[in-house]
């Protein structure tokens, strides 16, 4: 029997970081233990794959118990036996398991998936981004930091979901870090003392949520002062994850923004006279997330990185189908978003292939689990939002100081000059 051979593939019910239950899957070999936790999207597009919970009375419905008992009871007897470094053949085992007429659940398969991946990586001796990207895995990605939040991920009024700074001068992940917390702590002090002490109130990824702000605009320019006090005037640029399909209505294909509804044409003016006033470097799922061809008009007019979230769902047909479109020009990699690593790994590799950026991405429902911080780095990917306070978001910024310390001089910090999206 190969050292690499699946002896036992467990599942058990777990909490993620906003007490709802989620799964932590576990992978034996003779060569190693691979163990991964499944994150789940408060925001979560129509195209992503379907989030299996147990419906009844326990945690209001969200229990995994039904998707445990998937893993143990209809996956792991169909790969016991088969070799942990094999990740193509064991994902296209747990898709030709999957019936759609009683699904596994996408939280399931993604578990085993990630906890292969782990146990290969632990038959091999290698740390986990070297196990996926190879002997030359060396880009460090740039991390986009979440300093104010609206939308899904908070309570307040702001349309935007996430307002972002980008420490676009930095020159390692330490220094980003740093230049990012002495932002987040500055503009903590101005909201306070503008917005009141409850404006300190953090949304599901750590960022502020002030009082009584619900315009994107008067997000960024509080960013914009918190740089400038801090001495890093130019340092950083901004961004921002829209999530438009949040406050788009359908029946009329409108957009709520600033008390009025505007057509997608008027919403893309909106999006110009941003880009025009302020350091705008990217914009993620600026639209409804089926709307390819308005995504295919910003990306044609403004020069800045067009990111799909729920536009992709980190599904290569829809990925494929955005290229030819011309629709965006970066993919948001999420794994749990398709279900499998191979499906996962081959969006980027499409995406790259055609030009397209890749950011690596966190869901607000995660656990201190540290995958995706090594996957970033597997993948050269050089961009990853990951939140910003919280255990499970510094938990990734330790993971990613660790291995830029381990690579050296070796680490190449940031995505590619010339790439979508460059510095």
């Amino acid at each position: 029997m190969s050292t690499a051979s699946i002896e036992a593939v467990d599942a058990r019910e777990i909490l993620d970081n906003r007490l709802e239950p989620t799964l932590r899957v576990t992978v034996e070999t003779p060569a190693g233990t691979g163990q991964a936790d499944v994150p789940r999207g408060r925001s979560r597009g129509d195209h992503e794959a379907l989030d299996l919970r147990d419906g009844d009375d326990r945690y209001r419905g969200r229990g995994v118990r039904c998707a445990v008992a998937n893993v143990e009871e209809r996956i792991a007897p169909a790969l016991v036996g088969r070799d942990a470094t094999a990740q193509r053949s064991v994902d296209a085992c747990l898709t030709d398991l999957n019936d759609p007429d009683d699904p596994l659940g996408g939280n399931a398969i993604t578990g085993v998936s990630l906890a292969v991946l782990r146990a290969g990586a632990a038959a091999t001796d290698q740390p986990l981004y070297r196990y996926l990207g190879g002997a030359d895995a060396h880009v460090i990605p740039l991390p986009f930091f979440d300093l104010i939040e609206g939308g899904e991920l908070a309570g307040g009024g702001l349309p935007f979901q996430e307002h972002q700074v980008v420490p676009v001068g930095a020159d390692s992940v330490a220094e980003a870090v740093r230049m990012a917390a002495e932002v987040y702590y500055e503009l903590g002090d101005i909201v306070r003392a503008e917005y009141g002490e409850a404006s300190l109130n953090v949304g599901a990824e750590g960022g502020y949520v002030p009082t009584g702000v619900d315009d994107p605009r008067t997000a960024f320019d509080l960013e914009l002062r918190a740089v400038e006090a801090c001495g890093y005037d130019g340092e950083f640029a901004l961004a921002a994850d829209v999530a438009a399909s949040q406050f788009y209505d359908a029946e009329t294909g409108t957009y709520a923004l600033l008390g009025e509804r505007l057509s997608p044409g008027e919403l893309l003016g909106f999006y110009e006279n941003l880009a025009d006033a302020y350091p705008l470097v990217s914009l993620e799922d600026p639209f409804d997330q089926d709307d390819f061809a308005t995504t295919a008009d910003l990306t044609d007019r403004l020069d800045v990185q067009v990111v799909g979230d729920d536009l992709f769902a980190t599904t290569p047909a829809r990925l494929r189908r955005g290229i030819d479109h011309g629709a965006g020009n970066a993919l948001l990699w999420k794994v749990n978003q398709v279900g499998t690593v191979t499906d996962a790994v081959e969006a980027a590799r499409l995406a790259t292939r055609n030009g397209y950026a890749v950011q690596v991405s966190e869901r607000s429902g995660q656990t201190p689990d540290t995958w995706l911080a090594d996957l970033a780095v597997g993948l050269d990917a050089g961009q990853i939002k990951t939140g910003v306070t919280r255990g499970e978001r510094t938990e990734q910024y330790n993971r990613l100081l660790e291995i830029e310390a381990e690579l050296g001089d070796a680490a190449t910090f940031g995505p590619p000059a010339d790439g979508v999206f460059d510095p």
